[in-house]
């Protein structure tokens, strides 16, 4: 029996999993005849967290959708913003994106962040368990199929990673609420309360501070708290509405 010959075209911003002979529009492939078009697509290295719909002849089917020979099938992007339905907005980091972690949590952004290779099992259980998004460039991660939901970050530059993943998903914006070292929730706290973390200078320099309720961290305004501001001002700008700076 011959294998059904199908033609694939992925969408240009998909292009960057594909190998390069497959870049060039659509292109001849041929399948097994049994196999979902999901594992298809995800066997051309295109994991399905970042695939939106699969037109077929016109009409969009589900990954399920076993092709027949002759097909032509157009593989499009994830539509922006990107809704995950069921649970309040939560992410799950990997060790790879600590800086990303920190910054999503400067701007209030609920965010676990695992700082040890534990495994793709462990992470995609994580992902299920809490229902959090899950945030990697690991594409094997990503296919994993016990994840709660996933996305890939493209940009290796943390300045392109969270202005990628607040336009995808356009969280709501809570800055300086969160705990960057564990994500919990701060609070303020007086002088008295934190002065064991306090260094001289600081201690008769600053009088507002504020205390994770997780982990006890004290903050203040410091010496970076400029470079800080800036990456809390331009995310507001961007993706917070109604924002006026």
């Amino acid at each position: 029996m011959n294998r059904p010959e199908i033609h694939v075209a992925f969408a240009s911003e998909l292009h960057v999993f594909l190998a390069g002979e497959r870049r060039r529009g659509a292109t001849a492939l041929r399948t097994d005849g049994v196999s979902a078009l999901g594992h298809v697509v995800e066997s051309l290295g295109v994991p399905l967290t970042e695939v939106g719909a699969l037109v077929v002849d016109g009409r969009e089917v589900p990954a399920s959708h076993v092709p027949a020979d002759g097909e032509r099938v157009s593989v499009e992007t994830v539509q922006r913003p990107q809704r995950v339905p069921g649970a309040p907005l939560r992410f799950l980091l990997d060790v790879h994106l600590g800086t990303l972690a920190r910054r999503m949590r400067l701007l209030g952004v609920d965010t676990a962040y695992e700082s040890t290779d534990i495994g793709d099992p462990a992470l995609a259980a994580r992902s299920a368990a809490e229902r959090r998004v899950m945030l990697s460039r690991d594409r094997g991660l990503l296919r994993r199929r016990e994840l709660w939901a996933g996305a890939f970050v493209y940009s290796t530059r943390p300045d392109d990673q969270l202005r990628d993943v607040l336009d995808r998903f356009q969280p709501e914006l809570r800055p300086w609420t969160r705990c960057t070292a564990c994500n919990g929730l701060l609070r303020e706290a007086s002088k008295e309360e934190v002065a064991d973390q306090l260094k001289g200078g600081t201690q008769r320099s600053y009088d507002v501070f504020a205390q994770c309720r997780e982990c006890g961290r004290a903050y203040w305004k410091g010496a970076h708290h400029e470079q800080l501001e800036a990456i809390v001002e331009r995310a507001l700008a961007e993706f917070s509405p109604g924002h006026s700076g």
